[in-house]
């Protein structure tokens, strides 16, 4: 019987060291998965870092991955979820002539309905500020195509768990070693 394919969120907490992304990437593309998004920032415990990453895949393939992951010397916990255990958001930029702010009014109701929000503006150039859902990002990148956008950008999605992960404590205790 054929494992059902999700979306699976992982969260991995490791130590800062060089090579590291390199390693993790590694072990999708070993298996041939594609990484949907990726972010690395500092976690909620100083000098431990926490990378998010979004894979389509089946459960079973999520707890060999997680089994490769705990074998990286570097890697504290690591951990993955479903969307539905996570709450998640995206954010992303656009820059769009300004001219066209002025002059196209359906611009700025496209702006307000979205609940974008505008950055900065100059004589050439007015860039929004979006976060929400990746179809949220997709619908107003479509909307604003209509009209020419000069640079788009997105971000990889940053996520929090529903549940307790039961880290903090142990990461601190790291961190004290």
């Amino acid at each position: 019987m054929n494992e059902e394919i999700k979306t699976f969120t992982f969260s991995i907490y490791t130590e800062n060291n060089i090579g590291l992304l390199n390693r993790i990437s590694a072990i999708f593309q070993r298996r041939h998965i594609n990484i949907e998004s990726l972010t690395t920032s500092q976690s909620e415990i100083e000098g431990v870092n926490r990378f998010v990453i979004v894979v389509d895949i089946t459960e079973t393939q999520a707890k060999k991955i997680i089994g490769q992951f705990q074998k990286q010397v570097e890697v504290i916990r690591a951990y993955y979820h479903r969307d539905d255990e996570t709450i998640y958001q995206e954010s992303c930029m656009f820059k769009i002539k300004s001219d066209l702010l002025f002059d196209e009014p359906q611009i700025q109701n496209i702006i307000k309905e979205s609940n974008a929000r505008i950055v900065t503006v100059n004589k050439e150039f007015f860039v929004l500020e979006k976060s929400g859902r990746r179809f949220e990002i997709e619908e107003l990148r479509q909307e604003l195509n209509k009209f020419g956008i000069m640079q788009f950008v997105r971000s990889g999605r940053i996520a929090v768990t529903k549940e307790e992960m039961k880290v903090t404590e142990m990461l601190s205790a790291f961190n004290n070693q």
